[in-house]
């Protein structure tokens, strides 16, 4: 009998919870899509320009650029640039630009 009791305050207890978790912001990532923060910290670790690396983007796939983040590489040291591109045909592709290098290092097309 005690049990049944319970089950309306922890059903309650886990409403608030879950309401709690949802109305969390959420944390930024380590990505940098400020154009003056990505200019300083390109500045500060010798990698190319925000410039550049647009223009290095868009002759490996050409379109209009959506939007460019630094990014800190996960598995391998050093900084990537992501340009996102839409092309002619309205497709949206990530093109990853060696922030240090100006090298293309992958052209992907985003499918979501």
């Amino acid at each position: 009998m005690l049990k049944a009791s319970n089950q309306p305050v922890k059903l309650l207890m886990i409403a608030m919870f879950l309401g709690a978790m949802a109305s969390q912001t959420a944390l930024a990532d380590d990505d940098d899509d400020d154009v003056q923060k990505m200019s300083e910290k390109a500045k500060a670790f010798g990698l190319i320009s925000h410039a550049e690396a647009q223009a290095k983007a868009l002759s490996a796939k050409p379109g209009v650029v959506k939007e460019v983040e630094l990014e800190r590489r996960k598995f391998k040291s050093g900084w990537d640039y992501e340009v996102e591109i839409v092309d002619s045909n309205g497709a949206e592709w990530e093109v990853y630009i060696d922030a240090k290098t100006g090298k293309v290092n992958s052209i992907n097309r985003d499918w979501f």
